[in-house]
């Protein structure tokens, strides 16, 4: 299992911290690279994947210690992941150095009904056209919902950079938290959107796959039962057995 910028954010936030992380859940041992309980731990059989796209996401605050968040499984697969704390006055230099970087073309995820009328907004059957020389960076906006819109309406160093919106037609399979509304998604089945939309259909199965996994252990370690026989996790170990 390799380091990534999830692991290495989630260590600095500790590091400010002044006070304990009082969330639900926020004190039981558990794995602090995957945040599962110590008997579902799924860090020995993650391994990344090749991809010509790159993720950033902007975390708010306290998203980086829950353990609940599933920003981390798109570190765990795709190798050009960034992360950073949100902020709307003094937003991260490293951060706006990888916006700059002009091998980078930014897009920013999220529902085209909150953007303004002159924002550039790419159609997802366009999008494989749209960046054949640059690499797709993917901004991904990692929050509750009401804070997601708040880093979209209140970070004017992403206005420059287009929209990317999805219309998913099944309904989120996250169980772990519940969305205000029922078709918004968790931050991983955004990316497993964004891979398939760029034709990278093995990365986007992965990522499907990790995430039910992650869903269902995590699930488990709430109620303290065992792995059954038929498992997410064994599906996933045999597909990155297959595809990778």
């Amino acid at each position: 299992m390799r380091i990534h910028a999830i692991h290495k954010l989630y260590d600095f936030r500790l590091s400010q911290s002044t006070r304990p992380f009082l969330a639900r859940g926020g004190s039981i041992n558990r794995c602090k690279h995957c945040m599962l309980l110590p008997y579902l731990c799924l860090c020995s059989i993650k391994q990344p994947v090749l991809s010509n796209s790159g993720f950033l996401l902007l975390m708010y605050d306290d998203e980086i210690l829950k353990p609940s968040n599933t920003g981390r499984l798109i570190a765990d697969l795709i190798i050009d992941t960034h992360a950073y704390i949100w902020s709307r006055t003094e937003p991260n230099s490293a951060m706006l150095k990888v916006l700059q970087d002009t091998r980078w073309y930014p897009i920013v995820v999220f529902p085209s009904e909150y953007a303004q009328v002159e924002r550039e907004v790419i159609k997802q059957h366009t999008l494989p056209n749209l960046i054949q020389d640059k690499r797709p960076l993917f901004i991904l906006l990692d929050g509750t919902w009401a804070q997601a819109k708040k880093m979209f309406r209140k970070s004017p160093y992403l206005n420059n950079f287009p929209v990317l919106s999805f219309a998913p037609e099944k309904l989120s399979e996250y169980l772990v938290r519940k969305a205000t509304k029922d078709n918004q998604l968790a931050t991983a089945e955004v990316a497993g959107l964004v891979l398939e939309s760029l034709g990278e259909t093995n990365n986007a199965k992965i990522m499907h796959l990790l995430f039910n996994a992650f869903k269902e252990n995590y699930l488990l370690g709430k109620s303290r039962q065992p792995l059954p026989e038929n498992n997410q996790q064994t599906l996933l170990s045999l597909a990155l057995n297959e595809l990778t």
